[in-house]
């Protein structure tokens, strides 16, 4: 197959056309490639450059709409999504690693599936699509890999139980949720807080934990499998 074919191939995995396929291409070039090369086609570290932070600014608009967290907390989310195991974990889906052009020493490395190499080279698409389309094609991209993980990984401990049920409660105007704090037992170093939830006048579910916040999360994901909602162990 030639180069060109590959991009093809690889432009319909990504589900965005190109006006100027250059951009992917340039996004797949390692600087290995480029110092190998007799043409020395400029390298994807530039473009990694700003995928870094087309990336960052997609996830953190999202997570920030969709829970109702503190920094501290959505600043742990969008770490968990943009780490580079994550960002590799994303590229395998569309097999990235296997359109990469690579200089011969580190294909015999095995550059193809080294995390390092091929998450960069996923910042790097995310920028082609950016630089070609603009923020909305790019956001769409990031979304379709970070929408996935969010909903479908319920082990995450960050899940927002408490929006959760907010959501559901809602759709019914004339109830109400309220969080009251039951007991604060233990040394200040050690304190241990219970926390009830409350629909209406009536206890829905109960949580524990050294922090408040935490034990109303865990009060709400309560509450939630009692409601049959799946929300993990």
């Amino acid at each position: 197959m030639s180069n060109k074919d590959r991009l093809f191939e690889l432009q319909e995995k990504i589900g965005y056309k190109y006006k100027n396929i250059g951009y992917l291409e340039r996004a797949l070039t390692h600087s290995s490639f480029s110092n190998e090369s007799k043409q020395k086609p400029e390298s994807n570290e530039r473009m990694e450059f700003l995928g870094d932070a087309v990336l960052s600014i997609v996830v953190s608009n999202h997570i920030f709409h969709k829970f109702h967290l503190d920094e501290g907390d959505l600043t742990k989310i969008r770490a968990s999504l943009v780490c580079e195991k994550s960002l590799f974990e994303f590229a395998e889906k569309i097999q990235l690693g296997s359109y990469l052009l690579l200089g011969k020493g580190e294909e015999l490395m095995g550059g193809r599936t080294r995390p390092s190499v091929v998450s960069d080279a996923f910042e790097a698409v995310i920028a082609s699509i950016y630089l070609d389309g603009g923020l909305e094609p790019a956001s769409k991209f990031v979304l379709s890999f970070v929408k996935d993980e969010l909903e479908h990984n319920t082990q995450h401990s960050f899940l927002d139980y408490k929006t959760m049920l907010q959501e559901i409660i809602q759709k019914n105007p004339e109830e109400k949720v309220s969080y009251v704090l039951v007991s604060e037992t233990g040394p200040d170093h050690d304190k241990v807080f219970e926390v009830e939830v409350h629909l209406n006048s009536n206890v829905i579910g109960r949580g524990k934990s050294s922090s408040k916040k935490s034990a109303e999360q865990l009060a709400a994901r309560e509450a939630l499998q009692l409601m049959g909602e799946n929300v993990g162990r």
